[in-house]
């Protein structure tokens, strides 16, 4: 358990790095150049890496459903966005947003599948609250830097 810990970490400090030089990267070229820079060298090390673990098979996995393609549309999606936010609005606040968007849609998937199974949503109280105060947190966060003499 405390290697996965350590690793998710390590997942935390990477991808903020990853978001701070792709912010950088946009404020040379535009958020689109940074992203296809950023896809591009990301294939070829990634493109390596399964050569190096897996020798010279390149097969596509053949039960995946389509939708689970989407993932690198989405990721697309996510480094433009990153690229374009963060030189305007800071490193630090781009990802306390970040990660509130990430928590919102973990808790708001998660009701939606216990929905699906007719559970009772009470099991997600907690969830809901944290939700409530991260969006709480973030409109305060947003008022304060409206009115900073407030």
């Amino acid at each position: 358990m405390a290697l996965f810990i350590f690793l998710a970490v390590l997942n935390g400090i990477c991808i903020s790095l990853s978001r701070i030089l792709n912010g950088r990267l946009g404020l040379d070229r535009t958020a689109i150049t940074s992203s296809y820079w950023n896809h591009l060298i990301g294939f070829i090390f990634l493109s390596l890496l399964v050569l190096l673990v897996n020798g010279s098979s390149f097969s596509l996995p053949q039960n995946a459903p389509l939708s689970a393609y989407a993932g690198g549309v989405i990721g697309v999606l996510f480094v433009t966005i990153n690229s374009l936010v963060l030189p305007k609005i800071g490193a630090m606040r781009t990802s306390l947003l970040v990660i509130s968007g990430q928590m919102l849609v973990g808790v708001l998937l998660t009701l939606i599948l216990l929905f699906l199974k007719g559970q009772t949503l009470l099991y997600m109280i907690w969830p809901i609250a944290g939700m409530i105060l991260i969006l709480l947190g973030v409109y305060l966060n947003q008022q304060r830097q409206a009115n900073p003499d407030a």
